[in-house]
């Protein structure tokens, strides 16, 4: 199940605005960019009514795996983990998430990567 739209970050200047504003976590497997939300950015998508929820954004490099089949599957890993424990825990702080997988051999490592997602989550504040 994928994230619903509203909780999906687009657009180039959002990017800009949480890689100029953001808050750095950095673990072996991937960096999360944890900025304040910006309604100001999200006008132009008419996404107004929605812009000071929690919003997401998951980037995976062709350097983890050259495959689009395997980027999404890790992608529809972490969006789901995402959508059990934030609807769990009503927790829609006005964040804005930028998750960065670095390099490396592990997406085959369901286990692994949702260990240091969630390590990264808890370290950050976004669920407690």
């Amino acid at each position: 199940m994928a994230l619903p739209k509203s909780m999906r970050l687009k657009g180039h200047r959002t990017f800009d605005y949480i890689h100029k504003n953001s808050v750095k976590y950095y673990g072996k497997l991937m960096t999360f960019k944890i900025a304040k939300s910006n309604k100001q950015i999200l006008i132009s998508h008419k996404l107004t009514n929605c812009s000071n929820n929690f919003k997401v954004a998951i980037a995976i490099s062709k350097k983890v795996s050259k495959k689009a089949v395997e980027r999404n599957k890790i992608r529809r890993i972490l969006h789901e983990y995402l959508l059990e424990n934030i609807q769990n825990h009503k927790n829609h702080k006005p964040y804005w998430l930028l998750v960065n997988l670095k390099i490396g051999d592990f997406y085959n490592d369901k286990n692994k990567l949702l260990e240091e997602f969630q390590y990264l989550m808890f370290k950050s504040g976004l669920i407690k």
